[in-house]
């Protein structure tokens, strides 16, 4: 059996600056790819994210606290988020463990009425290296979500962005089209699989409120100040090549009651600069294979 490929070996090296810009229709400067996150954290296994430490260091089983903190975000910062998106006219991207259409309809058919697009996260949230069967596990979310929403994903987000070495052949062998893992440009590109090439999307962990929110633990208001200075930088480049600006938020935390006028004070600053367009993921992936024709 061959080897499969590390990351190094699926890609080529590519500056910025040697690439022949992308174009975006009506004088567009900037992509703004806003990427919404709803898991389902099984509650007889360690919490994926934890927001008040075990007493003493023991693992807490179940794990009530960090489960409910997660639970609130699906009762009731979604539906900030509902709320916000339509107001905003902006249908966004959710990344989705399938397992959510199942537990949490009420959710999930929220999102799909909304027309928002619906991008694999794997069946719950735990990390794709303890998964036995990977290859079943992605076919199996790829199919909840196709029989839920009518249509089948051409996105895959790893939980926590998690990966194995064979993971983007099998996303490629279950008809995935792009995915949001590797956060190591400004632009979409193409990485190799032995199935056929694969889309990368500029996700983020920058602009993502896990790492900023929850692991650097900063102050509400920071959000804002971060995500504004990344918009306006990246707005200033776009004037000679578009740039694709991510923004991935969770409803238990940027839902929160003490954060949400941050996100929504984002958007508003977003969305005074002429040339700004929203897409979502299979948006981007329809504009950039138009222009370099990855797949047919």
């Amino acid at each position: 059996m061959t080897e499969p490929m590390i990351p190094p070996q699926r890609q080529t090296y590519s500056a910025i600056v040697d690439r022949e810009p992308l174009k975006l229709p009506n004088d567009g400067r900037i992509i703004v790819w806003s990427i919404v996150n709803y898991e389902l954290w099984d509650v007889s296994r360690p919490m994926a994210r934890q927001v008040i430490p075990a007493p003493t260091g023991q693992v807490l089983l179940p794990d009530v606290p960090n489960w409910s903190w997660h639970e609130y975000g699906m009762r009731v910062g979604c539906w900030r988020f509902f709320e916000l998106f339509k107001k905003l006219n902006i249908r966004p991207t959710l990344s989705i463990n399938a397992r959510v259409c199942l537990d949490y309809p009420r959710v999930a058919g929220q999102a799909r009425d909304d027309g928002w697009e619906f991008m694999g996260h794997a069946y719950e949230q735990m990390p794709i290296h303890k998964i036995e069967d990977q290859a079943g596990m992605i076919n199996k979310s790829m199919d909840v979500i196709e029989k839920f929403t009518g249509e089948r994903p051409i996105g895959w987000l790893g939980p926590g962005l998690t990966q194995t070495y064979e993971t983007p052949d099998l996303l490629t062998a279950a008809g995935v089209k792009y995915i949001g893992d590797w956060v190591y440009d400004d632009e979409p590109t193409v990485i190799k699989t032995v199935n056929g090439p694969l889309v990368t999307l500029p996700y983020t962990v920058e602009l993502n409120d896990i790492p900023m929110m929850a692991v650097a633990h900063h102050e509400s208001e920071y959000f804002k100040t971060r995500c504004c200075d990344y918009f306006d930088r990246l707005y200033q480049e776009g004037e000679t090549r578009p740039r694709v600006m991510a923004i991935a938020i969770h409803p238990y935390i940027s839902g929160q009651p003490h954060r949400i006028k941050y996100l929504e004070q984002v958007y508003e600053h977003i969305n005074s600069h002429p040339g700004v367009v929203h897409m979502n993921g299979k948006e981007i992936y329809d504009w950039y294979n138009g222009q370099k024709k990855v797949h047919p």
